[in-house]
């Protein structure tokens, strides 16, 4: 044995958590460490996030988690899709992270119970248009005249 090993502390590594959450074309990444509580979504605060609607969607997970939330900085990139599939996706990254932070079953049932996209991914998808009618719509066709 070296005793320069012995003379030297040993580091400690800090717990960080990366999870991912995905809605629609819309991806989320979100990474989960030891902090003060601050929440970011693209480099902004959760304060600044328009419109509201879609706010109210991201928290809704640190809503459920309770005190929990206090001790942990959540940081979240979002890439692709629409405003409200981003809320989704950064809403189930978030819900997925502070379940595996926590390792609490309880939260994980509270959770599934409120919502099961916040954790589980959501596979529908907009139907195509068919040719000759994609105005209209996907199934749409032109109404039967009897007379």
């Amino acid at each position: 044995m070296n005793s320069d090993n012995m003379d030297k502390p040993q580091k400690t590594k800090s717990k960080i958590i990366n999870t991912i959450g995905k809605r629609k074309c819309a991806i989320a990444h979100a990474t989960l460490k030891p902090g003060k509580g601050r929440i970011t979504i693209n480099s902004k605060p959760l304060d600044k996030v328009k419109p509201e609607l879609a706010k109210l969607k991201i928290t809704e997970p640190l809503i459920l988690a309770g005190s929990a939330k206090d001790k942990i900085d959540i940081t979240v990139t979002v890439n692709g899709g629409g405003i409200f599939g981003q809320a989704d996706a950064a809403r189930q990254a978030i819900s997925r992270g502070l379940i595996e932070w926590t390792k609490d079953k309880d939260l994980e049932k509270t959770i599934t119970a409120y919502d099961r996209t916040m954790i589980r991914y959501d596979p529908r998808r907009t139907e195509p248009h068919k040719p000759s009618r994609s105005k209209q719509g996907a199934r749409r066709k032109k109404q039967l005249s009897k007379r």
